[in-house]
């Protein structure tokens, strides 16, 4: 009997230290298994990326057993710094900075869309006679970044090609270059069709597409070269798996990833390569 009361202790103690356990959420129990970072690129006010992504990796890190830490730059020209120092471990990006890291730092591209690729769109606003792009020759065009993708590199290249020559503001995410557009502080814009559809109708109602890039393949998650190779294999098969799950497409589709596919690099993003875009591209300081 005395023994029985002597362990009577020891067994309250570790009764409170399993219930302890219970209670530790998969956010505990995902930063024990490991702990990465996520970056997001800014295409869209924090705020609104934050709303977007915050709910996926939530679900992410109860499919894997790791945590993921969300971080989303306050500008496109940020993100890309980091980006292109390797500090990301997991990242959302233009398709071209998975070009333009490729042999400083090799991102290796896990998931994209294969509901709808990505266009550049040239936008004037509606009531602005600007026929044809020949119109906009020294005319004042607003960009989110000098590295976006399609709604800068591409969208400028593809001027020069033709002749045009106009006269650069780059204002930080697509939704300010709209805002200028519909304002009239600029003669027009480059966007892409994801962040275009996303506007609001009082603002999207009041622009007019003038212009789009040929379709390319869309941003994918990507992760850094460092991280193991079973944990990319854990995180892409969980995104697939989570698009497939009850409320998963809703998730996947306010991520910018409706319908996801395993992304590839040489079918997905090295014909990039071919396109000229480096002359354009701005790699800053290392």
């Amino acid at each position: 009997m005395e023994r029985v009361l002597s362990l009577f202790p020891r067994i309250v103690f570790y009764l409170l230290f399993s219930l302890a356990l219970a209670e530790m959420g998969p956010a505990t129990a995902a930063e024990n298994k490991g702990s990465y970072s996520f970056y997001v690129v800014p295409q869209l006010p924090p705020v609104v990326m934050q709303q977007a992504w915050s709910p996926l990796l939530k679900r992410l890190a109860q499919e894997t057993g790791y945590h993921f830490t969300l971080d989303i730059p306050p500008s496109i020209p940020a993100f890309e710094a980091l980006l292109l120092k390797g500090i990301p471990d997991f990242v959302f990006t233009n398709p071209y900075l998975i070009v333009a890291t490729h042999k400083r730092q090799n991102y290796i591209p896990l998931v994209r869309s294969d509901a709808m690729l990505l266009q550049g769109y040239l936008v004037v606003r509606k009531d602005n006679p600007i026929k044809s792009v020949q119109d906009l020759k020294g005319k004042t065009m607003a960009f989110p970044a000098p590295n976006s993708f399609a709604a800068s590199l591409y969208m400028r290249s593809l001027l020069d090609k033709a002749g045009v020559t106009v006269q650069p503001r780059y204002v930080g995410a697509h939704s300010n270059v709209y805002r200028q557009v519909v304002y009239g502080e600029v003669a027009a814009g480059g966007g892409v069709n994801y962040s275009y559809d996303r506007e609001p109708q009082e603002i999207r109602g009041q622009l007019r597409v003038l212009f789009k890039t040929p379709p390319a393949s869309p941003h994918p998650v990507a992760a850094h070269n460092h991280i193991p190779a079973p944990v990319r294999e854990a995180v892409s098969a969980a995104l697939l798996r989570i698009a497939e799950e009850p409320g998963g497409a809703e998730l996947m589709t306010a991520a910018q990833l409706p319908k996801p596919i395993r992304a590839n690099y040489q079918r997905d993003y090295q014909p990039m390569e071919q396109l000229g875009l480096d002359r354009f591209f701005v790699y800053g300081e290392d």
